[in-house]
């Protein structure tokens, strides 16, 4: 048993942690809960740290895990040695749907898990997985300190983590792809594309795309165009490679650098590793190879695809009358529109009507109906969501009306800090039964509604008052 003094101390660097970790994944990835499972000796109890619910309905599992199964607690390769803090064995995650997860195995805290949520619009789960490991290494450490020497700043460490966490996943993928000798080094890189990303030119915001090259990597590389090599632009010049992005703008080509200089312009086919700035106006993606790794916008990293997954959506047409075909059409047909007027940067609002016999709404009804299960009229569809009003859909994947105007009246659910769109649709969904709309704005999320309330704005984070979080034993928390 650790004494109260200690006990006090743990509270602190888990509650500093869990801080840094939600506040740092919130501007990352939108809402972010974080908890953490540890137990300091392999004779120690298990105790969790969960102020905002996250790991809530998963008891059952930490049960069986934890306690009903002890084999945790031995671990023969590990030395319980407090100097060895910064030697992690990793744990395998346990697989919890929804959440991310990351432990292992210390000289100064024998087992540690952190969570997270995995948010359905990620475009990948590499750098939330590195801020998670950061995070087991500065648990190791912070304990491996006596008290007094503490600093409290591991939190904060993590909070402005997003730029080290898109790193260190690149880093993990050049090293698999490339051995651990190159050159190429990806702070610059990173820097330079979050200042050209930023960087207009005659009021237009950058487009194209710069293919990042290891220099072993370059004779891979089928070059269009190169560049004389005194006269080469080097990266940190972010107004010159600016300007040269207009040559490769809305095409298949890329311009190739080696993470120093501007080499030159190549076409679509990639060498064996690469890293690509993908600028695509406001916004872009970073890509290793072909996969996306991370957005940027704005002049700072995040995790978005930009394109609204619709999971709320998708589960309330599950739980529906609907056949399980038909709501995956209807689905799909949302879907689609919504993808379109993001694209276009244009708002719409889509309502979908599940009532046997489609509700009247004042607007431009159509008869007959459009048949949305058809590629052509779908596309009509598409452009009629550019008018204002809503679109009405009905549970026969058929189109109704458009331009339609959404009444009802004031309640108590209102969001007076969004637009006439927003509220008409809270209004309308609380006075109407079996209706779901849909609202895409071109600066939010996008917004599931139904029966008054947004789905997606439903919180379930209760946060504890104060900066220091209870700690429970596992075996408490389950309910034994």
């Amino acid at each position: 048993m650790i004494d109260r003094t200690q006990q006090s101390f743990v509270r602190r660097c888990v509650s500093d942690i869990l801080n840094g970790l939600s506040d740092g994944l919130t501007h990352f990835s939108g809402t972010s809960r974080a908890a953490v499972i540890f137990a300091l000796h392999p004779d120690s109890p298990m105790m969790l740290c969960d102020p905002q619910h996250l790991l809530k309905g998963h008891e059952p599992i930490f049960k069986s895990l934890y306690l009903d199964n002890q084999a945790w607690r031995v671990n023969e390769k590990l030395q319980f040695d407090r100097t060895q803090f910064a030697e992690i064995l990793p744990v395998k995650d346990p697989g919890l749907a929804g959440l991310l997860s990351c432990g292992g195995y210390s000289g100064s805290v024998f087992f540690q898990q952190w969570f997270t949520e995995h948010h359905p619009d990620l475009c990948s789960t590499g750098p939330t997985t590195c801020w998670l490991e950061h995070a087991v290494w500065r648990f190791s450490h912070d304990l491996a300190n006596d008290k007094d020497l503490y600093t409290g700043i591991s939190g904060y460490f993590l909070k402005e983590y997003a730029t080290h966490a898109v790193r260190d996943f690149v880093i993990d993928q050049m090293n698999l792809l490339l051995g651990w000798d190159s050159p190429l080094r990806i702070y610059p890189v990173l820097d330079a594309i979050l200042m050209i990303s930023e960087t207009q030119e005659e009021g237009s915001w950058p487009e194209g795309r710069l293919l990042v090259v290891d220099p072993c990597m370059l004779h891979q590389v089928d070059f269009l165009v190169k560049f004389q090599e005194e006269l080469r632009p080097q990266l940190v010049n972010y107004k010159h490679v600016r300007k040269l992005l207009l040559t490769v703008e809305r095409s298949g080509r890329h311009l190739v650098s080696d993470g120093r200089a501007i080499l030159g312009i190549c076409g679509d086919s990639l060498p064996g590793f690469s890293l690509c700035a993908d600028f695509r106006g406001r916004q872009g993606f970073l890509k290793v190879n072909r996969s996306k790794v991370c957005s940027f916008a704005d002049g700072r990293f995040s995790s978005t695809t930009y394109q609204a997954k619709l999971v709320q959506l998708e589960e309330l047409l599950l739980e529906s009358n609907l056949e399980r075909l038909d709501s995956y059409f209807i689905f799909k047909i949302v879907v689609s529109l919504v993808h379109h007027s993001q694209k276009r940067k244009h708002g719409c609002t889509i309502v979908i009507d599940l009532n046997e016999s489609p509700v009247h709404i004042s607007g431009q009804s159509l008869s007959p109906p459009l048949d949305l299960r058809k590629p052509y009229m779908l596309k009509m569809t598409k452009s009629l969501a550019k008018v204002d009003g809503a679109l009405h859909i009905g549970a026969d994947m058929h189109l109704h009306g458009f331009a339609c105007l959404l009444d009802g009246r004031t309640f108590a659910g209102e969001d007076l800090a969004r637009g006439a769109r927003y509220n008409s649709a809270l209004r309308f969904t609380a006075e109407h039964a079996n209706i779901i709309v849909v609202v895409v704005s071109s600066d939010r999320p996008v917004s599931v509604i139904h029966q008054g309330m947004d789905l997606h704005g439903v919180c379930t984070w209760n946060q504890q008052g104060g900066c220091f979080y209870h700690l429970d034993r596992l075996d408490y928390w389950v309910g034994l």
